[in-house]
């Protein structure tokens, strides 16, 4: 199987996938764990304004927890909002988010990585985390 048939292949999952829990989402409308599920794969199948509306419920829902703060912010970045981006991922490096690696290489972030504040904030959280673990 060659790598374009895998991509055709895990889209097509996915794509049944979100289907499904749409569905769900209709039964169970304020179900956080659907939504999660929800805004992920509404993501990873293209639809970024979905994903978005689901990522700012969310984080209405779950205000403080950094990793939904952080998947809103990747929604932004992907929808060329790259001002909400960093105020989002900036509220979930204060709520904790310190994934450093991650957030390097994260491809939903590709369109802040030229921007001096988002290498301001690596530089911030790899300075904290080494203190961290040189405390």
């Amino acid at each position: 199987m060659t790598q374009l048939q895998i991509d055709e292949e895990r889209l097509r999952e996915d794509k049944q996938e979100l289907a499904f829990l749409q569905r769900v989402e209709k039964r169970m409308p304020d179900d956080i764990e659907v939504m999660r599920a929800l805004g992920d794969l509404y993501t990873r199948t293209g639809d970024t304004a979905e994903g978005l509306r689901v990522d700012e419920r969310l984080c209405r829902l779950c205000s403080e927890e950094p990793i939904v703060w952080y998947n809103l912010a990747c929604s932004f970045a992907l929808s060329d909002r790259n001002d909400d981006a960093l105020e989002a991922l900036g509220r979930s490096m204060e709520l904790g988010y310190d994934d450093y690696e991650w957030m390097k290489k994260d491809p939903d972030l590709v369109s802040l990585r030229n921007d001096p504040r988002f290498e301001s904030m690596l530089d911030w959280v790899y300075n904290t985390f080494e203190q961290v673990l040189d405390g």
